[in-house]
């Protein structure tokens, strides 16, 4: 995933651009950046790992070394970024957040009227350089980022720095992600999650539509191209990646999950699916709200039977390895007896993808006494990986414990019954809830219906993606 900040002001955009661009750490922690525009210096820029050491650390002297009143910084999982481009429409600097699944058909076009790229190891093209090469074949930022929009299939939200001072900002063509426009006295700001740009004094100017392209100046917002009417912004934002205290299109995330939890709950009751539970609990840090709204309804106490050990890991996407991580994950856990031994628990998870580390922890609980221990994901079942965003993103939808399971119950044919597997009434469903149960030593196992999560987030289902749901794009 990745995220990202930006800010022209009357004087000094550094440290607002450097704090905003911290604060979207949570998205992701391979690598980050920072680019600014001084008259005298021209624009600059800065790039560090930060696999091993935070966005805050990496940075800290950028306060001192970058200058300038109009600065974009980023978060990113994917390639080094900001790059900095020279074209025949000028020099500028450019960040991108999303996926694009096409390269190779995009770099071919490039190519074929003589452009080039700077390759990587391993022949990799940075993503950025693509899309800057793509909006380097029209005539003007409108245009070009308008053709690499309708060019790329996937995502991609841009944020880019003209030599000048001047910010375009461009929201991806289906409004998968969001993106914001701040405003206070000193000047503007553009960011992807909401808190950021508050924290630092701003308040909420413009929530920019699909598609929307803007240029931000401290005499204000200039609109190049207006929003479209389709929208699909990402349901999960508001499930698990996006941060507590943000809001989407008005709804904001916390608010969503605590109503969220409070659906499930609902339903558990009416369907009698819930008895003799001590404590709910939530898988931390993002399952928790999620279950202050199930026992706020069902009347069942909220407990946090295990805390999450996070003073020295402190960043859930940490290490990459896959299997360091789930051994991190591990040593995370800390237990709390006297909340596990002999209690019957019901944990609620933001959402079930490949099982692992929910397997350990289930494992974990009863290796330290507990009675039973029924789950429930807050979200309905993934049946599909993400191809529009690399955050909710499988290298093969056979990492999902749903598509195994339904492999190991039917076989292939299964796959074509998708939609029943997802629904909890079919008999389908039930074999696949109750296969997980005993793989996983569930007592019980229920999802969030797509009902149910689009009841909790709130505005109309046609503008929410839940691809990786219902495989509808």
């Amino acid at each position: 995933m990745g995220g990202f900040f930006g800010a022209v002001r009357k004087s000094g955009a550094i440290l607002d651009v450097f704090l905003g661009t911290d604060y979207h750490s949570h998205l992701g922690t391979k690598r980050g950046g920072m680019a600014a525009y001084d008259p005298v210096l021209g624009l600059q820029r800065e790039i560090h790992n930060i696999e091993n050491s935070p966005f805050r650390t990496k940075f800290a002297r950028a306060i001192e070394e970058l200058k300038g009143n109009s600065a974009i910084g980023c978060i990113s999982d994917t390639d080094p970024q900001p790059l900095l481009m020279y074209s025949k429409l000028g020099r500028y600097a450019i960040c991108t957040v999303g996926i694009i699944n096409n390269t190779e058909e995009l770099m071919a076009k490039v190519v074929s009227d003589g452009g080039y790229f700077d390759a990587m190891t391993g022949g990799k093209v940075n993503s950025n350089e693509l899309v800057a090469a793509l909006i380097n074949r029209k005539d003007s930022f409108e245009e070009g980022i308008r053709y690499a929009q309708e060019s790329i299939r996937g995502t991609a939200s841009i944020l880019l720095l003209k030599e000048g001072g001047n910010l375009i900002a461009a929201r991806d063509y289906m409004g998968r992600l969001p993106m914001l426009v701040g405003k206070n006295d000193g000047g503007y700001c553009v960011s992807f999650e909401s808190f950021a740009f508050q924290k630092l004094g701003y308040v909420l100017d413009k929530e920019l539509g699909a598609g929307e392209i803007v240029e931000i100046s401290t005499d204000g917002i200039k609109q190049l191209s207006p929003a479209r009417k389709e929208m699909r912004i990402c349901a999960f934002l508001w499930s698990y990646y996006g941060y507590p205290t943000s809001s989407y299109e008005g709804v904001n995330v916390e608010i969503m999950r605590t109503r969220n939890g409070r659906i499930m709950a609902e339903e558990d009751a009416r369907i009698g699916n819930v008895h003799d539970i001590d404590f709910v609990g939530g898988v931390p840090d993002s399952g928790t709200p999620h279950a202050i709204g199930y026992a706020n309804e069902s009347g069942i106490p909220f407990a946090r039977p295990y805390i999450k050990y996070t003073p020295t890991w402190s960043r859930s996407f940490m290490p990459q390895n896959q299997a360091d991580r789930n051994k991190i994950a591990k040593m995370k856990q800390i237990p709390v007896h006297e909340l596990i031994v002999d209690q019957n628990l019901l944990l609620v998870d933001d959402s079930i993808v490949r099982g692992t580390q929910l397997k350990e922890t289930v494992e974990f609980l009863y290796s330290h006494g507990a009675k039973t221990v029924h789950m429930r994901s807050a979200c309905p079942p993934i049946m599909y990986g993400c191809k529009f965003l690399n955050f909710s993103r499988s290298t093969s939808e056979m990492d999902l414990i749903t598509r195994r399971t339904i492999l190991e119950l039917e076989g292939e044919e299964g796959f074509n019954h998708l939609e029943e597997y997802s629904d909890s009434k079919t008999e389908r469903g039930k074999a696949m809830r109750k296969a997980i149960c005993d793989n996983f030593h569930f007592e019980s196992l229920e999802f969030q219906s797509l009902e149910g999560l689009q009841r909790a987030i709130g505005i109309e289902p046609c503008k929410l993606c839940t691809y990786c749901w219902n495989g509808k794009e």
